[in-house]
């Protein structure tokens, strides 16, 4: 087995707390709002939605299971790993994500997230793959952002 491990960071004008949230806590309700043609359901299928439950997102397109790992809304972190759906495969085992919001200093936030992706042999994930899951990723958070700027009353 292989693993492949990339970080990213993300500046957001909008405080941890809000934003951690909006797009994590509460994101099994707001993303089938503000992304209703892409998310068709998100069900907890086991667990109570923290540390060890099983989330499933079905799309307008295929679906994913995520088992969540760590959610503690006291140091805005959140782990969970993707271990069944689109994006697993004979070539990709799972990948897990370990994300934290920090405060930055203009009083928003600097999104972390460190990926790892478990490979089944030797396989690697082309540059050009890899790129196409970090924009899906921004995309939501920018979606997300989007919202909460527009809503300034949401998620306080």
């Amino acid at each position: 087995m292989g693993v492949m491990t990339y970080t990213d960071e993300h500046v957001s004008p909008i405080p941890p707390a809000r934003i951690f949230k909006a797009s994590i806590v509460d994101s099994h309700n707001l993303m089938l709002k503000i992304l209703p043609d892409a998310i068709k359901s998100i069900e907890i299928i086991k667990g109570d939605g923290g540390a060890g439950s099983i989330k499933q997102i079905n799309f307008a397109r295929g679906w994913v299971k995520h088992q969540i790992d760590e959610l503690n809304e006291k140091t805005f972190t959140y782990k969970y790993t993707l271990i069944e759906g689109e994006g697993i495969s004979d070539k990709i085992e799972k990948v897990s994500y370990d994300i934290k919001f920090e405060s930055s200093p203009n009083g928003g936030t600097i999104s972390k997230m460190t990926t790892n992706i478990y490979t089944h042999g030797d396989f690697e994930i082309k540059e050009e793959e890899l790129k196409a899951g970090k924009e899906k990723v921004l995309g939501l958070y920018k979606v997300v952002e989007a919202y909460l700027i527009n809503n300034p009353n949401a998620y306080i």
